[in-house]
């Protein structure tokens, strides 16, 4: 019970995490990377804002191997807590949002229309600054009115 309770809880602070690491860092000092990312999409298939995906992938690999020495321990359960919610985000934010894998496309989920209005009005800004909406799983309640 304990190593759920430490899964779920990294988990939910990963969301504070990202938060926190879009706005002071991707719109901050590692702006260079993030700006693709706020621009028309051309026809490569990477942009250099995928560099964030490895960046949180490292920590969890690191805790999952950690993690496994003499048994399963609480690191294990904290990598699998920022494995999970990354996969989480790349449904949300690359599959669901911005459609870089067309697999769904339509959906009527109040949740995840909401989750997409938010977000296009986190790029109507093609800057770095004035930005808004930087969260990804949670985002205000006013973006789930339809």
């Amino acid at each position: 019970m304990i190593f759920f309770l430490i899964f779920l809880g990294t988990f939910l602070i990963m969301e504070c995490v990202t938060w926190c690491t879009h706005k002071y860092v991707m719109h901050g000092s590692m702006w260079y990377f993030h700006a693709d990312h706020h621009q028309p999409k051309y026809a490569n298939v990477f942009e250099r804002n995928d560099i964030f995906f490895v960046i949180f992938a490292v920590p969890s690999i690191v805790l999952f191997y950690y993690g496994v020495e003499g048994g399963l321990n609480y690191k294990f359960f904290i990598g699998l807590g920022i494995m999970f919610y990354g996969l989480c985000y790349f449904m949300i934010h690359d599959v669901l949002i911005h459609q870089r894998f067309k697999w769904f496309k339509h959906t009527n989920n109040k949740y995840l229309i909401g989750l997409r209005k938010a977000h296009k009005i986190h790029h109507k800004h093609l800057g770095k600054e004035y930005g808004e909406c930087f969260g990804m799983l949670f985002v205000p309640f006013k973006y789930y009115k339809i």
